[in-house]
């Protein structure tokens, strides 16, 4: 599975580190949206609606998207099965539009949750106070 997410997302990134700390079997393969050539290295990814929102490609070559990226890739390392409920019709309804307020506003919540963190090269750490 590859997974095409924003590394300077702070929140974004993060959990994506955790997931491949959790992926000891490397199932998961994460591309940076950012990269200087990632449109060179995956074309058939339009760039701009995978930075809108979440995209992944699966072994069989399928496109997923959104809160379903979320719930297979934690689903292929075998953690946080409860989060199927996402996905069941009624309250995937809500958790998508809730994913996707998320995905629009993900650097200002980024910020506001985590004030002093930066993200380069796939990492995020803290800064020091008063940095931007």
């Amino acid at each position: 599975m590859i997974i095409f997410y924003d590394a300077s997302c702070p929140l974004c990134n993060i959990e994506m580190q955790h997931l491949k700390d959790a992926d000891t079997k490397h199932k998961i393969v994460l591309e940076d949206l950012n990269r200087h050539d990632f449109s060179t290295r995956y074309p058939s990814v339009n760039k701009n609606k995978a930075m809108a929102i979440l995209h992944a490609q699966l072994p069989s070559g399928e496109m997923i998207y959104g809160l379903d990226v979320t719930y297979q890739a934690w689903k292929t390392v075998g953690k946080y099965r409860w989060m199927k409920i996402f996905r069941l019709p009624v309250i995937r309804y809500f958790a998508d539009a809730a994913y996707l307020f998320f995905a629009k506003h993900r650097q200002t919540i980024s910020r506001l949750l985590m004030p002093n963190t930066q993200c380069t090269n796939d990492k995020c750490g803290v800064g020091k106070k008063g940095d931007q």
